[in-house]
């Protein structure tokens, strides 16, 4: 039993939430009351949450030197010796071969953006996390493809500002998490190389950046002729008092409680996120409708 509760943390199914983004295009498109493209979307779903759970396995057995001089990574099952290595390495190929047989029937461009956020999260943990800001670059655009794989796999138009808002939104929460990590870290090179790299100085900039620069898009984004062609009911302009909320909520999280370190966990246990989030859904359902 014990063993495969910690081949399940080895998988960190609480991280599946970000593939959750899958969904956008589904969402935005006004298909989510087709049962044939819902389907697809979920077959997609489940292949980027096997494939992330590949990855996760494969970082933690290649940084497992690394995690054992961490307070909290060192209990991860592959750290902590309750995994073995080549288990977490079997596993690893196991989930990437499982992600390619859940997406085996969707149309072959969503089948290349899974090739490409495997082997783009491959190089990550095998060179890029070491080089600065290319690192958080590098994790923002894995949510790129996410969302362009779920418009992909239901075979609609993606729109750029999609792209554009989670690429943004994604470098923020990546950036507001190497703060964190910076706090956390009494040597922080040690546990993280490229954190030696970054100053808090540095990484505030970045987060003030990109957080009004999130914003901005999604505002643009609401306002541009494409979105008031296609939902004439010029509701979504009011959707980005739910965006502006959620990050001046995240920025309170970061600066005031020192948190960040974990965005999945905070959509699931800070309220005033989980609740903005929840209404932000509803108001954009009503707003394409």
């Amino acid at each position: 039993m014990s063993r495969a509760v910690s081949l399940i943390a080895l998988l960190r199914p609480l991280q599946w939430t970000k593939n959750l983004l899958v969904f956008a295009a589904l969402l935005f498109a006004r298909r989510y009351a087709e049962p044939g493209e819902a389907l697809r979307a979920v077959a997609m779903f489940a292949a980027f949450c096997l494939a992330s759970s590949a990855l996760y396995a494969l970082n933690d057995c290649l940084d497992r030197a690394a995690d054992r001089r961490h307070p909290r990574k060192r209990l991860r099952p592959v750290a902590s010796g309750a995994v073995s290595p080549a288990a977490a390495l079997a596993l690893s190929l196991s989930l990437a071969l499982g992600a390619f047989a859940a997406a085996w029937n969707l149309p072959a461009a969503a089948h290349e953006c899974l090739i490409g956020y495997l082997g783009l999260g491959a190089a990550y943990s095998l060179f890029l996390k070491r080089v600065v800001v290319l690192d958080v670059l590098v994790v923002a655009f894995g949510f790129v493809l996410r969302a362009a794989a779920g418009g992909l796999a239901i075979e609609v138009e993606i729109s750029p500002w999609l792209l554009i808002c989670t690429m943004l939104l994604a470098l923020f929460l990546a950036v507001a998490k190497r703060r964190h990590e910076l706090l956390q870290a009494k040597t922080p090179a040690a546990q993280r190389p490229v954190l030696g790299e970054y100053t808090l100085a540095l990484v505030d900039q970045m987060i003030a950046v990109t957080a009004s620069c999130t914003l901005m898009a999604y505002v643009l984004y609401t306002f541009s002729e494409q979105t008031t062609r296609k939902f004439p009911s010029h509701l979504m302009p009011l959707t980005s008092l739910f965006v502006g909320f959620g990050l001046f909520r995240y920025l309170h999280l970061i600066y005031r409680r020192d948190l960040g370190g974990e965005p999945e966990a905070l959509l699931v246990r800070d309220a005033p996120i989980r609740w903005t989030v929840l209404l932000y859904v509803l108001a954009v359902l009503l707003a394409v409708r």
